[in-house]
């Protein structure tokens, strides 16, 4: 999609925006990569924000605009219960629409806010520089950063001779988070913190693909220096100062974001006219595990139990730590056969908990549903982006099954409607077999 093409589409489909607000959000979405399926994030990386950090995981600026144009209503209030990388707020502030919010995980609900924020272009520039005089004229000490709490991989010697950071590279990563720790105003402070680490992994002997981390080929030969992370940091703050130069004005700078666990939080949220998600999907991956890294090295995790908690709050969609599995009282035949199906594949499948964690997935999105129940408009919708998962052959249906759900929630589902086709994973084959789709649900 050129950006002709961008123009034509907001002109068309965002009718309720002022001239001013469509030429701002035209001139942000110019980057995006020409003829790029709007489904995936991939034609974002390059965005004004979005290139940040890249975030694999999130959907197009446009799939939210082109969502939103489906209602039949232009909203004045959307609510994204799992926030991500932010993309479905910054979106609406380009669009005009109150956003709100949630996440669970501390480091990306930083990444949201700091997009989203408003800033003082003198002031940031004036802490940015106070941050480089400390970090040129500092080197932190490891012991006094809680060096004993982290994993004991992350820095040089490592563990059985494999470490995450060269131990002087790690030592000027620390001494740049201490300078931002005493950055002031917290604006800015939460934004320097977010652009390292944004670079954290870049520095690291390790990638983060599939699920999970791996070290990278020949890491010994070629691990970043010092001076690797001062010119990346500098990098990462000459474009986002860019970003916020070009592109800060927007229909609306309001926003409101709740950190915290969305089985929780969807309850104090206030009316709302559309809510538009894509959870977690039910492939036994805990999402923290990928940004383990900025997690501990930021300071947001500094204990095991740290780590546990936050593991704790996210949807039931991972077997990485015991909890409560319970899900009866769920109206779904789908539902029951699949996990039925699961059961007597039980001893084929990689942990046994995988069919009670099917189960519990789904009574998590049903509590987060009827809590949106309670807070959306009459005429409302809920629009949301979910995955199959497959196990031991054994398909998890998830938009079918949701489909069956609704009623129960208090919805009308009025349709499922196929994105693209996802690959399984590696032990079965890489296979485009895996639908994701859009649910889109109606107040009954």
């Amino acid at each position: 999609m050129n950006a002709a093409a961008i123009s034509a589409f907001i002109d068309e489909n965002c009718p309720e925006m002022g001239i001013s607000a469509r030429r701002n959000f035209s001139a942000w979405l110019k980057a995006l990569v020409d003829g790029a399926p709007m489904s995936s994030n991939v034609p974002s990386h390059n965005l004004p924000f979005q290139r940040w950090y890249r975030f694999k995981e999130a959907f197009s600026p446009l799939m939210v605009a082109e969502s939103l144009n489906c209602l039949g209503f232009w909203p004045t209030t959307c609510l994204d219960c799992f926030g991500g990388s932010g993309t479905t707020a910054l979106t609406c502030q380009f669009l005009g629409i109150q956003s709100t919010t949630i996440e669970v995980n501390p480091f990306l609900a930083d990444l949201i806010e700091a997009k989203l924020a408003k800033y003082d272009h003198q002031q940031l520039v004036v802490d940015y520089a106070e941050v480089v005089k400390k970090m040129t004229s500092r080197s932190a000490t490891l012991r006094t950063l809680r060096y004993e709490s982290w994993p004991s991989t992350m820095v040089e010697p490592g563990l059985k001779d494999r470490w995450i950071f060269p131990r002087e590279t790690f030592r000027r990563i620390l001494t740049i988070r201490e300078a931002i720790d005493e950055v002031e105003n917290p604006i800015n402070q939460r934004l320097l913190r977010v652009l390292l680490g944004s670079i954290l992994v870049d520095m690291s002997n390790v990638v983060i693909s599939g699920k999970g981390r791996r070290y990278r080929s020949n890491w010994r030969a070629s691990q970043k220096s010092p001076r690797d992370v001062t010119d990346s940091f500098m990098t990462a703050f000459q474009a986002a100062l860019f970003d916020i130069s070009a592109h800060g004005t927007r229909a609306t700078h309001s926003y409101t974001l709740l950190r915290g666990d969305s089985r929780v939080e969807v309850d104090h949220v206030g009316a709302v006219d559309v809510a538009l998600f894509s959870p977690p999907y039910p492939n036994s991956f805990d999402y923290t595990d990928i940004y383990n890294i900025e997690l501990w090295v930021l300071g947001y995790l500094k204990s095991r139990a740290d780590n546990t908690e936050l593991r704790s709050s996210t949807l039931r969609s991972h077997v990485q730590i015991h909890r409560d599995m319970s899900w009866e009282g769920l109206d779904s035949p789908k539902l029951r056969k699949t996990v039925a199906a699961l059961q007597k594949k039980r001893d084929d499948l990689w942990d046994p908990h995988l069919p009670d964690m099917i189960g519990a997935y789904f009574a998590d999105l049903v509590k987060i549903l009827e809590s949106i129940r309670g807070q959306i408009n009459r005429d409302g919708a809920v629009l949301m982006t979910v995955g199959d998962s497959r196990y031991a052959d054994v398909l998890v249906d998830v938009g079918d099954i949701l489909r069956e759900l609704a009623a129960g929630a208090g919805y009308v589902c009025e349709a499922v409607t196929p994105i693209r086709a996802m690959k399984t994973s590696a032990q079965q084959g890489w296979e485009a077999s895996l639908s994701e789709d859009l649910v889109r649900l109606r107040p009954a």
